[in-house]
């Protein structure tokens, strides 16, 4: 059983302790389901941003603890303030520290667009993304079967929330091009292995229509990567561990913009 079938498997028996605890009745009376969404598409997409999704997770699988003390308010304001384009919180504990609190902290002090970044296999916590302030949210291909997939974005729209649907090698791509997702993200990093090389996302970036945005996860930890996806296509760029192994996360994500937008003039 690789991490993958573990957490899902976890998964499987937390939604179903948190269905119980949180009706999706209860979950409906947020403020958050008066509001309307703000698109991650379109802020990728807006030519004053730097088109990455900066994201706060404490711990991960593959790395350990990675930043445990972090101050959600402090991060996500600087992250927007440095030009990042979109959050991205990580809400799983078990695996990765996160909390719905965290997401729902991130909302009360910004008005981008926030991925709520979990194994998503139920509409449950689809409900629950947008009770807790999510505008998008992520499914992940190797984690679900082609109609499932197409049904839980479905479900997704109907709550306005958009949808970034996450593929780490050609098969899954293929299988889930009709999921009928907002963007699509190509994870850098092998499951199996857990190495990291963006040569992942040039290789299936050709495969992806023109009409989807492309979005590349994981292992862009230079300016150089990020001007090298965007010959590809690629508009967005998810970065975590790279920001968030400082002490002073969004430091970080300020000077890597600067610089990116340094190197972007030069060009």
């Amino acid at each position: 059983m690789n991490i993958l079938d573990q957490i899902i498997e976890h998964k499987r028996k937390e939604v179903s302790e948190r269905k119980e605890l949180y009706p999706v009745k209860f979950l409906e009376q947020s403020i958050y389901f008066e509001t309307q969404p703000v698109s991650l598409k379109k802020y990728i997409q807006r030519e004053d941003k730097s088109g990455i999704i900066a994201e706060i997770k404490r711990k991960s699988p593959s790395k350990g603890v990675i930043n445990p003390y972090v101050s959600i308010e402090r991060t996500s304001i600087g992250y927007m303030q440095a030009g990042a384009s979109a959050l991205s919180v990580l809400t799983d504990k078990q695996f990765f520290g996160g909390s719905n609190e965290d997401l729902t902290l991130a909302r009360k002090y910004n008005f981008c667009p926030i991925l709520r970044k979990d194994f998503t296999i139920d509409e449950y916590q689809i409900v629950e993304a947008k009770s807790i302030g999510a505008d998008a949210i992520l499914l992940i291909a190797a984690a679900l079967n082609a109609a499932t997939l197409k049904s839980l974005s479905s479900f997704a729209h109907t709550l306005g929330l958009e949808v970034l649907l996450e593929v780490h090698n050609e098969e899954e791509l293929r299988e889930s091009l009709d999921a009928g997702a907002d963007l699509i993200g190509v994870n850098n990093r092998n499951l199996k292995t857990f190495e990291l090389s963006i040569e992942v996302s040039k290789q299936l970036a050709s495969i992806i229509p023109s009409s989807m945005l492309k979005v590349s996860e994981s292992g862009i930890e230079s300016v150089q990567a990020i001007l090298e996806l965007k010959k590809f296509g690629y508009q967005g760029f998810l970065i975590g561990q790279n920001f968030m192994q400082h002490s002073r996360p969004e430091v970080a994500c300020k000077e890597f913009i600067d610089n990116l937008r340094k190197q972007l003039e030069v060009k």
